[in-house]
């Protein structure tokens, strides 16, 4: 566990000096099919992202070459489905926009039916930005002018996702990390969690500060953390 807080924190680091992580070095899309994978692994994935009372009940959406589609039809407005690294953030940290050249990223996530109506288009739109081709450079662009526009939904309140998976897998070089709440805080910024250190297993904001998009994550225990399969279960 110390071991993946320092990978995570030694990453942030590198960023700071100005040192790549080894993904970026490229700053080239993998094949499409790297990106994809088979339709029941990714829903059983998909599924771990959460508690099964509530992942059991949810919509789930997998990933086609033409983007996300609905694989089942839930009834109590979560949606769970796998990011990729194109989920990275719009803005900051900085060395982490990269991760969208990174294939091996498989991001279980389960919104709640808030986030699902404001929060899942914008990943969407991020996914098919990149699925285009476009650089992180160029998604910010895009990603900004649909929010000024209205074609993304305002961010005026806070909701919620759960990142529970222990199939996660982050970035090449992290991995697993401890599973996780998103909180979808508008315009928050870590000062206002007491400047908790990058990384660590206490809250603090992990992508784009002070923008609508900022995240707040905050790490629950480990042992809840739940294996992707038939049957999810809870494990360490």
């Amino acid at each position: 566990m110390i071991h993946r807080r320092l990978t995570v924190f030694t990453l942030y680091l590198f960023g700071a000096l100005g040192i790549s992580p080894a993904y970026a070095q490229n700053s080239k899309y993998p094949p499409l099919a790297d990106y994809l994978m088979p339709r029941d692994a990714e829903v059983a994935l998909a599924r771990s992202a959460a508690p099964s009372n509530i992942s059991g009940r949810a919509t789930i959406k997998v990933l086609t070459p033409s983007g996300y589609a609905v694989d089942h039809h839930g009834e109590n407005g979560f949606v769970c489905m796998v990011m990729r690294g194109w989920s990275a953030p719009t803005y900051t940290p900085e060395q982490f926009r990269d991760l969208v050249y990174d294939a091996t990223v498989r991001a279980p996530i389960c919104f709640d039916p808030g986030a699902a109506q404001t929060v899942m288009p914008y990943y969407e739109l991020r996914s098919r930005l990149a699925m285009e081709g476009q650089p992180p450079d160029r998604i910010a662009q895009r990603v900004e002018a649909a929010y000024a526009r209205g074609d993304l939904p305002r961010r005026d309140g806070v909701t919620f996702a759960y990142m529970w998976s222990a199939s996660q897998h982050l970035a090449s070089g992290i991995g697993h990390w401890h599973p996780h709440m998103m909180v979808f805080s508008p315009y928050y910024k870590n000062g206002m969690l007491g400047e908790n250190q990058f990384g660590s297993p206490l809250p603090q904001v992990s992508d784009d500060a002070g923008t609508p998009f900022a995240v707040v994550v905050i790490p629950v225990d480990d042992t809840l953390a739940i294996k992707a399969g038939p049957n999810e279960s809870r494990s360490k």
